[in-house]
């Protein structure tokens, strides 16, 4: 990871653990399906837990996208997280306690993912996995995290495969993409738009959200007049945006994220200037929609967080706030999410008692009801299931710029 002023602080730490064990493909896949058994049975009380009573920082790891074309969301994540936690700790911690931040670089790469896992579980030093990066990232670390009695905080994915309610010790806030595909057809439907196209990702994240954007047409008696994939080096971009545009389509939905969501806009924009098309929130970052130029232009973004600037939010302020300390000045609906996530997490930790545990943590954040975190309430206590149900609508305007 770069040493550079946005991810590095006192209370992030950028570390490279040892590796101790690899994975092959077989094991690889078996964990993965780990995902859909009642995993949530491990007894998080019993994992040990180094330093649970003494003065010493209170350990949460990331791993994260910080380089490759997913780069900026990882980074911008771990901002908000670094912004919320540097002024939590400079207002005395949790009970005296700091909170440390520790970030590694997969790169979006499962594999690597898994073995920065593993160095971190076999280490011992570390409270929790905090905002770890991906779909596929995260189907492949839970089974590590539940196996080590690990709790995982706030996984940067919408994918349902992380939201099982059988899980013990997942928690998610963000809405699902389940959630932003709802919202997406639910507009579209409203104004009449019913022709409708879906485009995703070749992966575990594109399909996941073709599942849920099939499931919220089916609800309005609706069918996709196409569905195609998209490779995750967008090979065949030129491919699924010609398909698109001659198709009768009305809107596209797009689930897409960095290089296959941009040259997919572009591909769509040259060839049907006009067609609508909607995007998740993983492509609303300030570097997507420079990329895109004037291709991006009346697209639609689904957001999990309030818009950023609204400093109407109680949140919101104190969100920006924090940024302004840590001598950040351009805000983004990633760093939001990340300061949001930290915020919720601190919280968790006071109501986990003057001795903290995994077991008082992970019970503290499963009775957690309605918590209002100043503009989106939280709400645990079904397993894996998002804390929040929280979406809403953007559009990039003329001006190259996010607006409601």
């Amino acid at each position: 990871m770069p040493q550079d002023s946005n991810v590095a602080s006192s209370a992030l730490e950028t570390a490279q653990l040892p590796v101790h064990m690899t994975m092959n493909a077989s094991s690889f896949l078996s964990r993965r399906q780990v995902l859909g058994g009642a995993v949530g049975l491990c007894a998080f009380g019993l994992a040990p837990l180094v330093h649970a009573q003494s003065q010493d920082p209170i350990v949460l790891v990331q791993t994260a996208a910080l380089t490759g074309p997913l780069g900026d969301l990882g980074q911008e994540f771990s901002k908000g997280a670094r912004a919320y936690f540097d002024a939590l700790n400079a207002r005395g911690g949790i009970g005296g306690r700091n909170v440390k931040l520790v970030v590694h670089d997969d790169a979006y790469d499962p594999k690597k993912t898994v073995e920065i896992a593993q160095g971190v579980i076999a280490s011992n030093n570390a409270f929790a996995f905090f905002g770890t990066f991906g779909t596929p990232n995260n189907e492949a670390l839970i089974p590590l995290a539940q196996a080590a009695g690990m709790p995982v905080l706030m996984p940067y994915t919408g994918a349902n495969s992380v939201r099982s309610k059988n899980f013990s010790g997942i928690f998610n806030l963000r809405a699902s993409y389940a959630d932003e595909a709802e919202r997406s057809v639910e507009h579209l439907a409203t104004v009449g738009i019913v022709r409708i196209a879906v485009l995703h990702q070749n992966n575990a994240f594109g399909k996941e959200f073709l599942a849920a954007a099939m499931t919220a047409m089916e609800k309005r008696g609706l069918k996709p007049v196409l569905v195609a994939s998209v490779e995750n080096d967008a090979s065949d971009v030129a491919a699924a945006a010609d398909k698109a545009a001659t198709s009768s389509a009305e809107a596209v939905l797009l689930g897409l994220a960095g290089k296959p969501a941009i040259e997919t806009i572009k591909g769509i924009s040259q060839r049907r200037r006009g067609l609508t098309m909607y995007g998740l929130s993983v492509l609303g970052t300030a570097a997507n929609i420079k990329a895109l130029g004037s291709a991006g232009t009346g697209v639609a973004i689904t957001q999990v967080m309030p818009f950023p600037s609204n400093a109407s939010l109680p949140l919101v302020r104190e969100y920006q706030q924090a940024m302004t300390a840590a001598g950040v000045s351009e805000y983004s609906h990633q760093s939001l999410e990340g300061f949001a996530n930290a915020k919720l997490v601190a919280e968790g930790l006071r109501r986990a008692g003057k001795t903290i545990t995994r077991s008082s943590f992970v019970a503290a954040l499963d009775e957690m009801r309605g918590y209002n975190l100043g503009g989106i309430t939280a709400s645990f206590g079904q397993g894996g299931v998002s804390a929040s149900k929280f979406v809403e609508l953007t559009l990039i305007g003329t001006q190259g710029r996010l607006i409601k």
